[in-house]
């Protein structure tokens, strides 16, 4: 009669030892690939964005918007660009909008995962919040000006639940602590600009409408007041 043989406890070990060389080698691999495939998605939401930023300028006299004003009739930029989405919002609702959210952020809770241009010239040198909308001509380099990057994630930066939190406020950038070389963990002064949220930089939304990655070491000061081309 034929024996039926099974495996050794040597042979199991083997195949177990070799299912862990394999997982450990293509683990890194398939993490690199998931973090790629977000990054994909926060340039194409960004891109989304630019598409409505344009048209909304087209209508509003190529006028785009700064920064926010709480409890005044300055509305946040993602209110504002709502109605140029092709992605219609529920009930009128920006938290319904998936563009408005980069998948890398770490807190999923977030609803504004970007932070817009707010810088303004004050005529001494200086820096500025820049409130009223700008029109486009004002800046002489829009492909060198950014519009929108990621916003930093960390322990002074609030999460924005909701279009009427007060802290809509500090989702703009106008002065160099608030850039990703920035140590600067202030409520209001500390870095809003994400340092590493895409391998060692940000994704960036240019004046121009075009993304671009930026490594956290070559963004400037000038790269956001964009006055200074004139």
């Amino acid at each position: 009669m034929c024996k039926r043989r099974g495996f050794t406890l040597i042979e199991l070990l083997v195949v177990i030892a070799i299912i862990a060389l394999l997982m450990a080698i293509l683990m890194p691999v398939l993490n690199k690939a998931r973090e790629q495939g977000k990054d994909v998605i926060c340039r194409n939401n960004l891109r989304q964005i630019g598409m409505a930023a344009n048209f909304y300028a087209g209508q509003y006299d190529f006028l785009i918007p700064r920064s926010a004003e709480w409890g005044g009739n300055i509305k946040p930029w993602f209110q504002l660009f709502m109605p140029f989405l092709a992605q219609r919002a529920v009930n009128d609702d920006y938290r319904n909008v998936k563009i408005f959210r980069c998948p890398s952020y770490p807190d999923k809770h977030q609803t504004v995962c970007f932070v817009v241009n707010g810088w303004g010239d004050d005529d001494g040198g200086g820096w500025r919040m820049q409130g009223t909308p700008t029109k486009l001509t004002t800046c002489k380099k829009p492909a060198l000006s950014i519009y929108m990057a990621d916003n930093e994630d960390g322990s002074w930066r609030t999460i924005i639940t909701k279009a009427t939190d007060r802290d809509v406020t500090r989702c703009d950038v106008f002065r160099p602590s608030h850039l990703p070389y920035s140590e600067d963990q202030g409520i209001s002064s500390g870095r809003r600009v994400a340092r590493a949220r895409h391998k060692n930089g940000c994704n960036c939304l240019f004046l121009d409408w075009h993304v671009e990655w930026m490594a956290a070491e070559k963004m400037t000061v000038e790269m956001w007041n964009f006055e200074e081309y004139n």
